[in-house]
């Protein structure tokens, strides 16, 4: 080859180089805004070790409120929170939180995945409440507290603190149950009861993760709502209890970026 000729291609190739080099980071394929939603008796602070892992990863991270007064009105607050966000949206919803971001999704075009984590899928006209009794297996009814009655009506719903490690986070450390027993957030009782409409995980794509020792929601009725929306990838993670994002923040962080990622 000409040595001109050669020495041509290479500056050629040196320029590409450099150019793609100063490529402002706009122009670079942008990853997802991940959306976390807690479920009834938690709080945004059980997202913790996921939010570490994924914003460690290079994600945008929001642990959106979740007021747990009713499906349809949770599901507008987080609507408004994903409306406000540029680009493409993972959402993902613990328990009650799953029931909410499939009702949030619906219509929402920049919510390109959603993940459920030991959390409801509910058909339109299912409720929580109906599909943890559709399969055997829930042991929350004996742990709640005596309903604590709101002056603008209705019940508040807590786990008893001295039942909250075991029911709900049996794979946790004590200690750390103990504070999210104290911590826990209350959910309408009325909101258990509601019925969820046209579900989002009939057009969006759907991941769901959670463990075979769950005592709040059947494994059963996670592995039947998993199926029925078509779930592109299932991971029952072993012995793990109902806060399985605690637990197993990396499994679970896992699963969103393979979501996010996905194509």
């Amino acid at each position: 080859m000409n040595r001109f000729i050669a020495g041509g291609l290479v500056l050629a190739a040196e320029l590409l180089a450099s150019t793609a080099q100063a490529l402002p980071a706009d122009s670079q394929p942008t990853k997802p805004t991940v959306v976390l939603v807690h479920g009834a008796f938690a709080d945004s602070s059980s997202w913790n070790g996921v939010i570490t892992i994924l914003e460690r990863d290079g994600y945008k991270v929001v642990a959106a409120p979740n007021p747990l007064r009713g499906v349809r009105a949770d599901a507008d607050v987080i609507a408004d929170v994903v409306r406000g966000i540029d680009g493409p949206v993972v959402l993902v919803g613990h328990s009650y939180g799953g029931s909410v971001i499939s009702e949030a999704a619906e219509g929402r075009p920049n919510v390109k995945a959603l993940v459920f984590v030991a959390a409801f899928a509910p058909e339109a006209g299912e409720t929580a409440l109906g599909l943890t009794g559709k399969f055997p297996g829930s042991t929350l009814g004996p742990t709640l507290a005596p309903p604590v009655k709101l002056t603008s009506g209705g019940n508040d719903l807590y786990i008893l603190q001295a039942r909250f490690h075991d029911q709900f986070a049996a794979d946790v450390p004590a200690a750390e149950a103990r504070l999210m027993a104290a911590g826990q957030r209350p959910i309408a009782e009325a909101a258990l009861s509601e019925a969820s409409t046209e579900p989002a995980w009939r057009s969006t794509p759907s991941w769901f993760i959670y463990g075979d020792k769950d005592k709040n929601i059947p494994p059963a009725a996670m592995g039947f709502m998993a199926e029925r929306a078509k779930s592109r990838q299932t991971v029952v993670v072993k012995g793990a209890s109902h806060v399985v994002m605690v637990s197993h923040a990396p499994e679970v962080a896992s699963l969103i970026e393979r979501a996010a990622t996905a194509r």
